[in-house]
């Protein structure tokens, strides 16, 4: 078993597997049954590119030689981060084969994100493009080879022209290899959490609890071989991984169609060359949908459901989506480290609209409760905390915030805070958590304001969240300068940048103030700075 993975307790395992939830089912072998069963049907459209699961089965067999001829091994991690392009699934499958753990970066971050990735998991190997939407991703790599502990991961493997390192395409060997057998119990990858202190926290996920969530997935979205699911968002994020996403329309027998970018300019032709039949969004990007449907004139009739999750979908935007897009709405709220909740496809329009599903599992558990950890009344709002037979027991190698985050009999503290209906359905009310959700893109409060901190002319910083009618929350900086040497917004987004800060991490708006107001107990008091920037964005503010 993994160092540092907190396992169920065997009786939860013996439980789960009784119900048939766990079935002992491995990636390696799940792609290798479909390749069986859908040969040459295409499993992964790439542009002009299209892999039959034969194809694709074989390339992940002769990628794992590769990569085990370069010295990758079982329990071995390695950094992956591929945008939407058809290498994303030859690499991941391969290292499920091998029994090697992906951890799955995104393609935004940058040297701070990545640098502590790779030292933290101790990664052996890095997985990059070339370059993609500009940014060279090789220069990366030197960058985080400079700056990682004990020199970085040994192995930078590159989809794409190289340069300094090595090709993907010259790792496929002749033939494949004969590897051991993969036990579904073990854990399969890393995911990132949303993060509320600083850099997100890694999540072992088993073969046997995700898969359980895509195989549930996938039924309730009624996923078969004719689905058509297109990856709008990056893949390497929980929600399109898995919700049903690429994984489980691969284990429905589908078909997966890659869309470089989420914009209606990309993915409507999509839409209508592909015949595609689900997909999923975040917020933003369905208001755009939706505002572009109205004057464009893309066939977008195959397209059966509409997902939206990541963030709160509001009530208004929920109810255009059948009119404009001719489509159902499936909302959809869950967490990298586990649970996930569905609207049903046979919901009335109201709970649709105004919720934000019910569980997968009869025995996911939730409790509502208050700040004192009590059950709160059915209706009222409270933190949610739930554990079931797809929720982490704790986070990888964080004994002492594991401590925090779960509670000793194993539920998980989301940090949402939530309401539920006499239906057992979800609404989302907001958060504990210090955390921005800027358009289903999680920030952390703490990590942006400790690079602030480091900028010479600032004294104290504090990140909250501001109301945005397009993304639903911002990032607001407020900024308590040293002697009164008050920087430039840009001076602080290129200093930002320069420590290697994601783009969507970059505080949206700046706000200088002599102090920080304070709790009594003498912590700053971010209640007070949300209502106060809130109050500044309000209509009335700006006639006056």
């Amino acid at each position: 078993m993994l160092s540092g993975f907190t396992a169920w307790p065997d009786e939860c395992v013996q439980k789960y597997r009784e119900l048939g939830y766990w079935r002992g089912e491995t990636f390696g072998g799940m792609l290798r049954e479909r390749a069986q069963r859908h040969g040459e049907r295409v499993a992964v459209v790439d542009g002009d590119r299209r892999w039959t699961y034969r194809e694709l089965d074989e390339r992940a067999d002769r990628l794992a030689a590769g990569l085990h001829a370069l010295g990758i091994r079982a329990e071995d991690r390695v950094v992956v981060q591929l945008p939407n392009i058809a290498e994303f699934f030859a690499v991941i499958f391969a290292l499920f084969r091998v029994g090697a753990l992906p951890v799955f970066a995104l393609p935004l971050h940058r040297s701070s994100e990545i640098v502590y990735f790779c030292g933290f998991s101790e990664a052996a190997a890095y997985v990059i493009p070339d370059v993609h939407a500009g940014f060279d991703y090789r220069g990366l790599a030197a960058e985080v080879q400079a700056k990682a502990k004990n020199g970085g991961p040994r192995h930078v493997i590159v989809a794409g022209e190289p340069g300094a390192y090595t090709a993907l395409d010259e790792l496929y060997a002749a033939e494949p290899l004969e590897l051991p057998p993969i036990d579904a119990g073990e854990v399969a990858f890393l995911q990132l959490s949303g993060g509320s202190t600083g850099l997100p926290k890694l999540i072992p996920r088993t073969h046997d609890d995700y898969i359980y969530s895509l195989r549930a997935s996938a039924d309730i979205c009624q996923l078969d071989e004719t689905s058509v699911y297109l990856a709008a968002l990056p893949v390497a994020h929980n929600y399109p991984l898995s919700s049903p996403g690429v994984l489980g329309t691969l284990y429905a027998g589908g078909r997966v169609v890659l869309a470089p970018r989420p914009s209606p300019d990309d993915a409507f032709p999509l839409i209508a060359r592909e015949r595609v039949t689900i997909t999923a969004l975040v917020p933003p990007l369905a208001l755009v949908w939706l505002d572009a449907a109205t004057t464009r004139r893309d066939d977008l009739s195959s397209l059966r459901l509409l997902q939206v999750g990541g963030a709160k979908l509001a009530a208004e935007a929920a109810s255009r989506v059948r009119p404009v897009l001719g489509c159902a709405l499936q909302q959809v709220y869950g967490m990298a480290e586990g649970l996930v909740n569905y609207t049903r496809l046979e919901d009335a329009e109201d709970v649709v609209v105004a919720t934000q599903g019910r569980p997968i599992s009869p025995h996911d558990e939730l409790r509502v409760v208050d700040e004192e950890g009590r059950q709160v009344a059915p209706g009222e709002a409270g933190q949610l905390l739930t554990r079931g037979p797809y929720t982490i027991r704790g986070y990888y190698k964080a004994e002492a915030h594991n401590a925090r985050a779960f509670t000793p009999d194993g539920f998980y503290c989301t940090g949402d805070l939530v309401s539920l209906t006499a239906d057992g359905y979800i609404v989302v009310e907001g958060r504990v958590k210090d955390q921005i959700n800027r358009g289903g893109d999680k920030v952390a409060a703490e990590e942006v304001e400790n690079h602030l901190l480091a900028f010479p002319g600032v004294h104290d910083a504090a990140i909250v969240a501001m109301p945005d009618p397009f993304l639903g929350e911002r990032s607001c900086a407020f900024i308590v300068v040293r002697d009164g040497q008050r920087p430039e917004a840009f001076e602080l987004k290129t200093f930002l940048q320069a420590r290697g800060l994601a783009p969507y991490k970059l505080p949206d708006r700046f706000e200088f103030v002599e102090s920080l107001p304070q709790t009594n107990v003498g912590k700053v008091n971010k209640k007070a700075l949300r209502e106060l920037i809130a109050a500044k964005l309000s209509p009335a503010a700006s006639r006056s």
